[in-house]
């Protein structure tokens, strides 16, 4: 009841002010006229008892401030009055609110921006309910497809068949999903559409979306009846799909579809802001049952490929379940030795499941950018430090003018701790108001970074609008920077001296902002030569990356990758159809070769197999090699020169001699001192190392890792098997080697294509630049914003040193007066100025550079081809740095030496 009674009192006192005010002065003057009154008794007269008893109380306007200081009330009026000096103050000086409130929204909007990403990719769970009941069996990314043990016993890919066993075995869990490591291309023609168009899809278990406890938008989701044997074709579509694909047409729910020419129903369309079990670019359009998987892996137990997802029981915990799934794997492993290579039985023991929170879905994103990320959110906070010593240097020399005011101010007996909160509002009120624009910085920002962290994809689900934690960040961000920037200029202003102040303006004794301002400026200096070097470092990283040698040419060459067997091609006809179109394709205006392969270089695939070189014992130290099916021409199409023999070419049919061609790592690998030409090899064991004559190798080429040395690889023939074997790898790439630019054909060869065969759907279509181009979207996201902050950090310190170098001429006026009527000419008077100006130049250099050595050496892992010390990049940054102050400087500085001197004597 009290505490009620003084909130309904001071909202009294701030909405009824004047009658609250009445109150209080007939209460104080009754109170007067009672001790009037018995002073009265005492034989004194009206008019002495009242004058002394305002003498023994003291001022009654006094007594009114601590009566109303009382209240809680009084701290918000108080404020208030503080926000409308601030606002008042700040619309006097549009200059100077215009540089604070845009270099605050540049520091704050760029935090805000990295801090959108970071919550999207780092902090936001999946949405589904109860995130935090998901468990994962497994705590690394490995795809696609495996065989036998896994990386360091720890499991994370598994088989349908175990997947089964340990669904069955394992009732801590609610229910416990299957789901493919990887998406698959999917050909999709809407009943009546003349047309099938390219998709993505992913196989699930029939209790895939069960287990994450969602619901349809509209029709159903896929149940467990739906991923058996013999059961209706059913899909699930991707609301973002259907919102853009399909404009939210209700008769999509319940309509068929041709998904790799099989008919499905759609049976229903997820939430909308559900994206499946991964946060990444391009998420599955559809979702099918897994019993529809088209390369019969489904019932394979030697292949592993599943990712599986639990939702546990509140009741049980993890570890217990982790140490039982361990045992489970051991005892399915034991009891299928088959599904392992005899050389890893010795390992079965060493085999385990790590349960892992999965609330995030499967970090892959996370892990990927992790780094990345770490990296930005450290550029970004130099850039706000940098901002804040700026706007408390532009505070300080405001300050520091107002002196005159401050000290009246204190000399009518205004509180110290009173002028620091009104300075402090005034900095906040910059800092919201920073904050306010940097959020439209961080929108704009965070859409520039996803294009360039997301090059070449078509949707990502993070959203550039800011949520509630961002906006939140952005608040505190914005009050923090503030009180950081704000507290030593609103601490020095208060400590001036009235009498000092009062005597004159215009001299320099007195002034102590200089003393802040200085090593403010030191901190600028560092902090942006810091920046410019680590900008410098990941730019010539990039550039190194890109420019580096690849084995092969990207310029004028266009990459299309397709997929047979969505056009319902079985091997028998494979044959008929590459003969088909290695014959149409380089028929193409514009073409000047043209050549298929299963896969191209950097297109983020791989195949690999272990070999067995006729001759000699097995040797399992290395990893095993790569390999890729190519059609002839292929290495003169995409410019991989020949060294030694020949390449694959027309000769190499399903029934000629069994060939390979080898790159120079697997040369020097298997065949060290000696000739590999006429050699033998094989796959699968021993017994067939002799399916493979090698005729030719070809110089090194990076076909998946841009940083490490070329794999080692071999090219089969596109249809030649072993004897008795399965073909394995279809052509699922075609290059061209064109006349201009590629983007100029791609017409023509979707033509050409269709003329070959119309349901053979483009999956996807790309200058051999771009697709390589792709693979350096972090490094190229790291680079750009780094060259940005460090732009910016330069500016800011330009200005950073014409402001404090402007303001010291201001206030050495009459010294310089002095100096000059005593003889001094402008050259005297010019390296006066410039020389107090590279002396904080100095300074700041001789602490960044060191600074920014010892950052490089943790950068050291990120750098391509250059030292994290290029003694280049250091010179050209500290250069950059310097010519730029220098001529910050020396605008203030040729201004000083025009001052007249007689002018000067009387400046105050």
């Amino acid at each position: 009841m009290p505490l009620l009674r003084i909130v309904v009192g001071g909202l009294r006192s701030l909405f009824r002010k004047e009658q609250v005010s009445q109150e209080l002065d007939e209460e104080l003057n009754g109170f007067l006229e009672m001790e009037a009154e018995e002073k009265m008794k005492q034989g004194m007269s009206r008019k002495d008892a009242l004058r002394s008893v305002r003498l023994e109380h003291g001022s009654l306007e006094v007594t009114k401030e601590i009566v109303r200081s009382a209240g809680w009330e009084s701290f918000v009026e108080t404020l208030w009055q503080d926000l409308r000096f601030g606002f008042r103050t700040l619309r006097k000086s549009p200059g100077f609110t215009a540089v604070a409130v845009l270099t605050l929204a540049l520091g704050i909007g760029a935090n805000t921006a990295i801090f959108t990403l970071i919550d999207a990719v780092m902090l936001k769970s999946l949405p589904v309910p109860n995130p935090t009941q998901l468990y994962r069996l497994g705590d690394n990314n490995n795809c696609c497809v495996m065989v036998g043990t896994q990386d360091g016993g720890s499991f994370a890919l598994y088989s349908y068949p175990l997947y089964e066993d340990l669904r069955d075995h394992t009732p801590e869990f609610i229910n416990l999903a299957a789901f493919a490591s990887y998406l698959s291309d999917l050909s999709v023609r809407r009943h009546g559409d003349s047309a099938a168009e390219p998709y993505k899809g992913e196989f699930v278990s029939g209790n895939y979306f069960t287990m994450f406890a969602i619901r349809a938008f509209a029709g159903r989701l896929l149940a467990p009846p739906d991923d058996s044997s013999g059961a209706p074709g059913v899909a699930v579509m991707n609301y973002h799909t259907w919102q853009q694909h399909f404009g939210l047409d209700p008769f999509v729910i319940g309509s068929t579809f041709n998904i790799n020419g099989v008919p499905y129903t759609i049976a229903g369309v997820t939430p909308p802001r559900f994206y499946g079990d991964t946060l990444r670019s391009d998420p599955p359009d559809f979702w099918l049952p897994l019993v529809a998987e088209p390369n019969g892996r489904l019932h394979n137990a030697n292949l592993e490929w599943l990712y599986l997802f639990g939702r546990l029981r509140p009741e049980f915990a993890p570890q217990h379940v982790q140490t039982r799934l361990s045992v489970e794997l051991q005892e399915w492993l034991g009891n299928h030795r088959e599904v392992i290579p005899e050389r890893d039985w010795k390992d079965i023991a060493r085999q385990h499941v790590r349960l892992a929170p999965a609330a995030y879905g499967v970090a892959r994103m996370q892990t990927d950018y992790a780094m990345g990320l770490r990296l930005l959110v450290t550029l970004s906070a130099l850039l706000l430090l940098i901002a804040c010593a700026n706007i408390a240097n532009l505070l300080l020399a405001r300050g520091s003018a107002n002196r005159s005011q401050t000290a009246v101010r204190l000399a009518l007996g205004a509180p110290r701790s009173r002028l620091i909160q009104q300075m402090l509002t005034e900095s906040v009120l910059l800092s919201l108001a920073g904050g306010a624009a940097g959020l439209y910085v961080a929108y704009a920002g965070t859409h520039a970074i996803l294009l360039l962290a997301f090059r070449g994809a078509h949707y990502v689900p993070i959203e550039a609008r800011p949520s509630l934690p961002v906006l939140g960040f952005s608040l505190l961000l914005s009050l923090v920077t503030g009180i950081v920037f704000g507290i030593a200029p609103a601490w020095m202003t208060s400590q001036s001296d009235p009498a000092d102040a009062l005597r004159g303006a215009g001299r320099s004794t007195g002034d102590r902002s200089s003393i802040v301002q200085k090593p403010l400026l030191i901190v600028q200096v560092a902090f942006s030569i810091v920046l410019l070097i680590g900008a410098g470092l990941v730019t010539q990283s990039l550039r190194n990356l890109e420019h580096q040698d690849f084995g092969f040419v990207t310029e004028s060459r266009l990459i299309v990758n397709i997929d047979p067997s969505l056009a319902g091609y079985k091997p028998d006809k494979l044959y008929g159809l590459y003969q088909r179109l290695e014959e149409t394709l380089p028929q193409i205006p514009g073409v000047l070769k043209a050549s298929l392969s299963g896969y191209s270089p950097l297109g983020g695939n791989n195949w690999n197999e272990r070999v067995y070189i006729e001759g000699k014992p097995p040797d399992y130290r290395w990893t095993a090699p790569s390999w890729d099916r190519v059609g002839p021409h292929y290495f003169e199409t995409i410019g991989t020169r020949l060294l030694q023999g020949r390449t694959i070419d027309e000769r190499d049919t399903p029934t000629g001699r069994r060939v390979a061609v080898i790159n120079e790592t697997f040369a020097h690998r298997f065949f060290p001192n000696e000739n590999p030409i006429g050699q033998h090899f094989g796959m699968q064991d021993v017994s067939h190392s002799g399916d493979y004559e090698i005729v030719g190798i070809v110089e090194d080429a990076k076909y998946q890792d841009t940083r490490g040395p070329a794999y080692a690889t071999f090219f089969l023939p596109l249809l030649q098997t072993a004897a008795g074997g399965q073909l394995r790898g279809w052509v699922g790439a075609i290059e061209f080697h064109v006349v201009g630019k590629s983007e100029n054909l791609e017409s023509a060869v979707r033509k050409a294509l269709a003329d070959v065969d119309p349901n053979l759907t483009v999956l996807n279509m790309v200058s051999f630049d771009e697709q390589v181009a792709q693979n350096f979207n972090q490094e190229r996201l790291i680079a750009r914003l780094a060259e940005l902050f460090g732009g910016l950090a330069l500016i800011l310190a330009c200005v950073g040193l014409y402001g404090v170098t402007a303001y010291g001429v201001a206030r050495r006026t009459k010294e310089i007066g002095i100096r000059m009527a005593l003889g001094a000419d402008r050259g005297n008077v010019l390296g006066l100025v410039l020389r107090a100006a590279l002396a904080q130049l100095g300074l700041g250099l001789a602490i960044g550079i060191p600074a920014a050595l010892a950052g490089g050496s943790v950068l050291a892992g990120q750098l391509y081809g250059v030292k994290s010390y290029d003694p280049m990049i250091l010179l050209l940054s500290a250069i950059i740095l310097a010519a730029c102050a220098l001529l910050a400087t020396s605008v203030p500085a040729r201004r000083a030496t025009r001052v007249d001197p007689s002018v000067a004597l009387r400046y105050e």
